[in-house]
């Protein structure tokens, strides 16, 4: 990669302040955990084509990030360009009871702007530690309600190109999984719609909800949250649990014992370490119980098997 002639180029578009090389990814995911981007942009939603463009232009690759909170970036770090969308593309307003949200808004932040609002229908997402964007991505939902309830229609930006609206239909949203993560579009913004309620009603549901999760989850260490999907008819923590992996190790990640569900970093982890206890965890649950378990969490980057 000519990496002076990506630099201009993308110092060109977003601003040279907005550009840094060799970034720490351990500063950009939940897990805390991530070798550095070769180089990272920091763009806002209207520049992000063009970034893509002078990417593809100078064959560089690039990865989309949000909030980090379902990531877990390989040790070597990430080759080329990660388009982060966070602060400058987390833009949010309501009318009447539509909520529009750019793609970096955190989860959080958007409920807690609709409960000031008197809007109902976001209470399940309050806990969600990601943004809009990887929260539509992943379907993401809580505690009985997910992104599918609300949603109505998202700007994406196709894997051609191509800025495009797709309602909910379009969107393909199942469990964990959507049409924007099948095809690899990436979500710029979405509009929501939401139900008047009463603000003192919503805010003590999601202070309930809050409570369940501080209760049930390990929230005092670092973690991509559920680390693996729900198989059908069953919990993965259950199931991990019965396998006898709770508290289990490899280094300084481990099985959460408060939540099995949960992968933990002690303190020092690696992204080696991570990746090797959710496959002995894959193979003993499999092992126990026939079931074969499927990560939720994405894997980006160098991992050091890859390296040699």
């Amino acid at each position: 990669m000519e990496e002076m002639a990506i630099l201009r180029g993308l110092a060109e578009i977003v601003g040279s302040d907005r550009v840094r090389t060799r970034e720490p990814m351990s500063r950009h995911t939940s897990f805390r955990i991530g070798g550095p981007a070769e180089i990272f942009v920091e763009p806002t939603v209207r520049q992000i084509t063009k970034v893509i463009a002078c990417c593809r232009e100078r064959e560089v690759p690039y990865t989309v990030i949000g909030n980090g909170s379902n990531l877990l970036v390989g040790d070597g770090g990430i080759p080329g360009v990660v388009i982060s969308l966070g602060e400058r593309t987390s833009g949010i307003s309501i009318f009447r009871e539509e909520l529009f949200a750019e793609a970096g808004a955190l989860l959080s932040k958007v409920a807690a702007n609709a409960q000031k609002a008197g809007l109902t229908g976001l209470e399940f997402a309050a806990g969600i530690p990601g943004s809009v964007g990887g929260a539509i991505v992943m379907n993401a939902g809580a505690y009985g309600g997910e992104m599918a309830d609300v949603l109505r229609e998202v700007q994406v930006l196709t894997a051609n190109g191509d800025i495009e609206i797709w309602d909910r239909e379009k969107m393909g949203l199942g469990y964990r999984r959507s049409r924007v993560m099948r095809e690899q579009a990436i979500v710029l913004s979405a509009f929501i719609d939401l139900k008047r309620g009463e603000p003192e009603q919503i805010r003590k549901r999601m202070e309930e909800l809050a409570a369940k999760r501080r209760e049930k989850q390990p929230l005092e260490y670092p973690s991509a949250g559920s680390t693996f999907k729900r198989p059908e008819g069953n919990f993965a923590g259950k199931l991990i649990m019965e396998a006898g992996l709770g508290g289990y190790r490899v280094g300084d990640a481990q099985v959460s014992e408060k939540h099995c569900g949960f992968v933990i970093n002690r303190g020092n982890a690696t992204a080696s370490q991570v990746r090797r206890l959710m496959e002995d965890v894959i193979r003993r649950v499999q092992e126990t119980s026939g079931i074969t378990l499927e990560p939720e969490i994405r894997m980006v980057g160098i991992f050091p098997t890859e390296k040699e």
